[in-house]
Formats: structure tokens, sequence, C-alpha cells
């Protein structure tokens, strides 16, 4: 069975907690794709949800899939969010940005009741930090925010190479708030609750892909099953 295969597993387990009448966060990558896809499914066999998305492709995704869509600006609260994740520690904590989400993601999930991550067992790690941890910044000033960021490195104990992200045709990423992102190979990130405060108090750092303490539950496809870890 392979990674993508394994991924639809996780998400087939996720959208069976979803029941009519909830208020969805719906996640942005690969996997979460996978989830929008499954649920468009039951939406059409009768399933009464409205949903969030995190992006303007999980947007596209879910007209496609005729999900009804609302913003947090209509509502109040979320009733739960299913998102991929680039790392997960056994505390839950989480790598999230690889596909350059992580800013919507981040509201999406703090405004939800629960969030469910869907993964592949690769996404599995003891420490958080062999992903590239992904840090949205605004491009003024760039140079000093990069300074500071460093800074912040060097106060956790953790080093590494930074680079701006650039697309598949070379030219710098843009996300979809207009923001760059830098991407840290920071390799061990011995006390990630620590570096998240840290970055979110530098100026210039819009968001990090550091998300802690909000996932309550991870699905996580192998080639034993699916493993399902509750937030300690």
């Amino acid at each position: 069975m392979n990674l993508d295969e394994l991924k639809r597993q996780a998400a087939a387990r996720a959208v069976e907690f979803v029941q009519s009448g909830m208020k969805l966060g719906l996640g942005t990558g690969s996997t979460a794709k996978h989830f929008v896809e499954l649920l468009g499914a039951r939406v059409r066999d009768g399933l009464d949800v409205i949903g969030v998305p995190t992006s303007e492709a999980t947007r596209d995704d879910a007209i496609r899939c005729g999900i009804r869509l609302t913003t947090l600006d209509d509502i109040d609260r979320l009733d739960l969010t299913v998102d991929g994740a680039d790392e997960v520690d056994p505390s839950l904590n989480l790598i999230k940005g690889g596909g350059g989400a992580l800013l919507r993601e981040k509201i999406v999930a703090a405004a939800s009741d629960r969030m469910i991550v869907i993964a592949d067992e690769t996404k599995w790690v003891e420490t958080l930090g062999r992903f590239p941890l992904p840090i949205e910044v605004i491009p003024f000033g760039l140079a000093a925010t990069r300074r500071l960021i460093e800074k912040a490195f060097a106060d956790c104990g953790v080093s590494g190479q930074i680079a701006v992200r650039k697309g598949r045709d070379g030219h710098v990423f843009v996300t979809d708030g207009g923001h760059w992102i830098m991407d840290a190979h920071l390799g061990r990130i011995s006390n990630a609750p620590r570096l998240a405060q840290s970055l979110a108090c530098i100026p210039g750092v819009v968001e990090h892909g550091l998300f802690i303490d909000l996932a309550s539950t991870a699905m996580l496809a192998g080639s034993q099953g699916i493993r399902v870890i509750e937030r300690r």
C-alpha cells in the first residue's frame, strides 16, 4: 500500500466522526484533500454540514465536491477541524505549513472545539524538527525579522539554515494572505512550546508552523491499520 492510499485510509476514519449539523474546518494538503473528497460523497448522500476552508485550493475542492461553505465572520465556533500535518509528536504537537496555508489553518484550528489530525505513519516523530519549520513573514524589513528569528533560535537552543521558500517557478512563494515563508531546517526542537512562544513575539512574523495544544486526536495510517492517539 502506497502513502497516498494510507492517507486516504486516515481520511476515511476521520469522516466517520462527522455528523449532520456540524460546522467543520476543512484542512489543506494532500491528506486533507482526501477528507474533502470523502466528505463530499457523504454530502451527496444527504449529510448536512457546512465548512470553512483553510486555503483557496481547499475552497475550490469543497465547491467541486458540493460542500456548503461559510466563513468565521458568519459563525462563532466550529465543531471539528480535520487537517493533515507534516510532523506529529507524542504530545500531539505539530509542524504544519508545508503547503503554505499555516496561517489560515491555525486560525481555523483555534476556532474549533476539536481538531483531528490525519496522516500516514511517516509523519510520526519522537521530537519535532526533522521537517523544516515554516515561518510566515511580512516581506518588509525581512533582514531585521530574520535576525530576531535567529536570536529566538539561539535563546531556545536550536540552530539551522533558514531559507525563503521558492515556488516551482523559481520565484518567491507567496501565501494566500500575500506573505512570504521562511523555512528553518532545525533538525530537532527540544522545547517546541518555548520556541513557539518566542517566535510569536517577533514583529514581522505573521505566524509559525508550530501547532501547540491544538490537536486533540491523531489518526495515523500504516501497514498495520489506523493508529489513533489522543492528546495526553
